[in-house]
């Protein structure tokens, strides 16, 4: 029981982040929130981890699928790790 904090806490964890990578990509069709200092923030957060996809998988018609390839990536880790703890902490 003692461990479940730290899956808690991961699966926490994951969701925030799958969630700012959402709002900042949808937070892209509105010019004007680039000036937002929320949106600024999203950007230092999530762009790092973006551009390691937007590296590989390149923008078809200008429709960039990163982020959703980005989001299936950051699920399978967090199932991944989830699983793994779950097998060897409970």
């Amino acid at each position: 029981m003692d461990s479940a904090w730290l899956i808690n806490f991961i699966v926490y964890s994951f969701t925030f982040y799958r969630f700012a990578i959402i709002i900042y990509i949808l937070s892209s069709w509105f010019p004007m929130a680039r000036d937002n200092f929320i949106i600024k923030f999203l950007a230092d957060i999530c762009e790092p981890y973006l551009s390691l996809f937007r590296k590989i998988i390149p923008s078809l018609a200008s429709l960039d699928f990163s982020p959703i390839i980005a989001i299936l990536a950051l699920d399978f880790v967090q199932r991944t790790l989830v699983s793994f703890l779950m097998q060897n902490l409970l």
